[in-house]
């Protein structure tokens, strides 16, 4: 399978989830949050949403800076966008390996938890860097290696097939935001653990936000119902005293500034 037609894949599980996204949103709205204080505080400056989805950030970027442009790759994410956020954004449906946007024409780079769909990811990153006006900044947030460690422990107990996505870890992909003409200012990694009533309460949310399609597995479709029930049983050794399921998720958060050219 190329990479193309794996983003793609993953555009339709996106588009899918987009009038349930936002109340599902929980990680989204949590490491958004995060980023805010790493924003430039002037308002006279182009912001671009890289993989906006339902717009709730780009909205809020609208409310800040001068000229907000919300891109994503998903059609059905955009209309939801368009028909729910401020009508002074400006919305592109485009592939962020090929953002339609002149050399040195943004000032603000903003991306949360969309990059980790990315592989490879460097030729985003130069795709960023190509957009971006010397001096300015790409704020970042994404998923990493460790993400989802109870569930996939719980299906190493079933079987050796591939259940859940495999994130690259920071060591990898931390260098490639350090470079000739970019310099990582700032960044961080946190463990935000979520809590579910249960493992199909984990899995509808993770099939919300389009994180249930994993490109290396080997069966198609969804688990036997015997698989099923071996890996909610082996769940319940990640149980909490309340009766509550957890969720690890490590993001990594980073401010990147593009140096002069």
């Amino acid at each position: 399978m190329s990479e193309k037609t794996n983003r793609f894949k993953i555009a339709r599980s996106f588009g899918s989830a987009s009038s349930s996204y936002d109340t599902s949103a929980r990680l989204q709205r949590y490491c958004g949050k995060h980023l805010m204080p790493w924003l430039p505080n002037r308002n006279d400056l182009t912001a671009l949403d890289l993989g906006a989805g339902t717009g709730f950030f780009t909205e809020l970027l609208s409310s800040r800076y001068q000229q907000v442009i919300g891109l994503d790759i998903s059609k059905n994410m955009l209309q939801f966008a368009k028909g729910n956020r401020n009508s002074s954004i400006h919305w592109l449906e485009a592939d962020a390996y090929k953002i339609p946007l002149q050399d040195s024409s943004v000032d603000l780079v903003y991306s949360n938890l969309m990059i980790q769909w990315c592989d490879p990811l460097d030729l985003v990153i130069n795709e960023v860097m190509r957009v971006l006006k010397p001096g300015g900044l790409f704020v970042f947030s994404t998923l990493i290696d460790g993400t989802l460690i109870e569930l996939k422990s719980a299906w190493a107990q079933v079987d050796n097939d591939q259940h859940v996505i495999d994130f690259k870890p920071e060591s990898e992909i931390r260098p490639l935001f350090d470079g000739t003409n970019r310099k990582l200012l700032n960044a961080k990694q946190q463990d935000i653990v979520l809590e579910y009533e249960n493992v199909l309460h984990l899995a509808r949310e993770l099939k919300s936000l389009g994180a249930s399609h994993v490109p290396k597995k080997q069966g198609k479709g969804l688990a036997g119902k015997d698989q099923w029930q071996k890996m909610t049983k082996s769940y319940q050794s990640f149980l909490e005293p309340s009766g509550i399921y957890p969720a690890t998720y490590k993001a990594f958060s980073g401010v990147v500034v593009k140096l002069s050219d």
